[in-house]
C-alpha cells in the first residue's frame, strides 16, 4: 500500500515541485496540500497522512509548532522539514523530524529522502536486538480515570502507553484503555524499573520489548512481543535504555 503524503507550504510553486516528485516516485501517494498551519493540522487529524513535508514559516501556525502538535496527534507521522531556514534545525531535532531539507534543494535530495522513508517502512529484519534479563517484578494495579468511570489495569499487562488523537491510550496484552490523563501523570505512578519514557509520546514496558530497529536519522522503532503495535524511541533515549538493559 502506498504511503500517503501531505505537503504543507505557503509557496504554491514549492508545493507543485514536491507534488511532481511524489507523483513520479513509486510507493507514495499525495493525500493533500496545505498553505498554512491550521489547515495542516486539520488534515492530519482527519486523514492521518503517513508523511508530511512541512515548511517552517507558514501563516497562522509556524512549522515547528505545527510539528509539535502533529506528534501529539499521531507520533508515527514522518515529518520532513523543507525550509530555507537552516537555523531551525535544532528545534527540528526536538520534534524528531525524519529529515531536514534546505531550500533550494536538488530533486535528487528529495528522492534520497523518499527512498530512506520507504526503506525504513519496508524494513522487517531487526538490526538491533535487546535481550531483557531482568527478573520478574511484582506489579500493582493502575487506576485509570475516564468518562465511563475508573478502570483497574494490571501493570504487568501493559505493553505501552502513548498519546493518540490528544488522548492517552494504554495498550495491554488483553485490551486497550483510553484516558484524558497526561503521560506525565501516568509516568509518575508507574514502576520506573519496568517502564521507560522512550519519547515525548510514549511510555514502554521494558519487559515486553522484542527488538529495536532504526527509524529515520534520529529515531528508532520498538517492536513488542506477540503484538503488531510499536513505539518510537529517540537516539538519546535509546542510549539511556541500552545502559539500563546491560546493567
Amino acid at each position: 500500500m502506498a504511503l500517503t503524503v501531505l505537503i504543507a507550504d505557503d509557496d504554491s510553486a514549492m508545493r507543485l515541485i514536491i507534488k511532481k516528485i511524489i507523483d513520479k516516485f513509486d510507493g507514495f501517494q499525495l493525500l493533500g496540500e496545505a498553505e498554512d498551519g491550521e489547515t495542516t493540522l486539520k488534515i492530519v487529524e482527519d486523514k492521518s497522512p503517513d508523511v508530511i513535508f512541512l515548511d517552517i514559516q507558514m501563516p497562522k501556525i509556524d512549522g515547528v509548532e505545527c510539528a509539535k502538535k502533529i506528534v501529539e496527534i499521531n507520533p508515527k507521522s514522518v515529518i520532513v522539514f523543507a525550509t530555507a531556514h537552516q537555523e531551525y534545525m535544532p528545534e527540528a531535532f526536538e520534534v524528531y523530524a525524519f529529515d531536514y531539507l534546505i531550500k533550494p534543494f536538488k530533486i535528487d535530495r528529495i528522492y534520497k529522502t523518499l527512498r530512506k522513508i520507504k526503506d525504513t517502512k519496508d524494513k522487517e529484519d531487526s538490526e538491533i536486538i535487546f535481550q531483557n534479563n531482568k527478573g520478574k517484578l511484582e506489579f500493582k494495579k493502575l487506576i485509570l480515570k475516564s468518562k465511563e468511570g475508573k478502570s483497574f489495569v494490571d501493570m504487568e499487562s501493559i505493553i505501552l502507553i502513548q498519546r493518540e488523537n490528544r488522548n492517552t491510550v494504554i495498550y495491554t496484552t488483553d485490551g486497550r484503555y483510553e484516558t484524558s490523563e497526561s503521560l506525565g501523570n501516568l509516568e509518575g505512578r508507574l514502576d520506573n524499573k519496568s517502564f521507560f519514557r522512550s519519547h515525548r509520546s510514549y511510555i514502554i514496558n521494558i519487559s515486553k520489548i522484542s527488538k529495536i530497529e532504526p527509524y529515520g536519522r534520529w529515531t528508532y522503532i520498538i517492536k513488542f512481543k506477540n503484538t503488531k503495535i510499536d513505539a518510537l524511541i529517540t537516539h538519546d533515549k535509546y542510549k539511556e535504555l541500552e545502559d539500563i538493559l546491560i546493567k
